[in-house]
């Protein structure tokens, strides 16, 4: 499946996804609670550090509200091993090598860095509700301030 514009609304595409500790994460196996599908560009570098410490700092608070948080990378299940364990990063980095659900969610973009066009991650989260389905779509993240905004999103929903 090719991208879709996905919308609030629609079916979170299903993926499996091997995580950090070795155990396959599929995304259907999690219906019943609220999932945080966080995409980022890449382990170790300042702003995915920055973005992971803050979920890692309020997993409490979005786990008392019965969510999961996911991030998600083109990086090796090596790679988020070791940056789990550098930032004691307390919840499960999917490794998406193949671009499977990168692509499925539409979060492979070309970029723009210094006027040199490259194909990378854009920095997006998407927040699927209890049944499965999208409920908020963040694209273009700035980290900060957004686990600030997906928490005042929960509030409310």
């Amino acid at each position: 499946m090719d991208y879709v514009d996905l919308q609030v609304g629609f079916d979170a595409p299903d993926f499996a996804l091997p995580s950090d500790s070795g155990e396959t994460i599929k995304l259907s196996d999690l219906k019943g609670k609220k999932v945080i599908l966080y995409f980022y560009p890449k382990d170790d570098t300042p702003g995915c550090t920055k973005e992971a410490c803050s979920f890692r700092d309020n997993l409490g608070v979005l786990q008392s509200k019965n969510v999961v948080v996911l991030g998600v990378s083109a990086d090796s299940v090596e790679s988020h091993k070791k940056f789990k364990q550098k930032y004691n990063l307390n919840f499960p980095l999917l490794s998406d090598e193949k671009l499977e659900a990168i692509k499925k969610y539409g979060v492979w973009k070309e970029k723009n860095m210094y006027g040199k066009k490259t194909m990378g991650i854009e920095r997006s989260t998407f927040i699927i509700d209890e049944k499965g389905k999208i409920i908020k779509i963040y694209r273009n993240v700035k980290v900060d301030g957004h686990v600030e905004e997906i928490k005042k999103f929960l509030e409310s929903n």
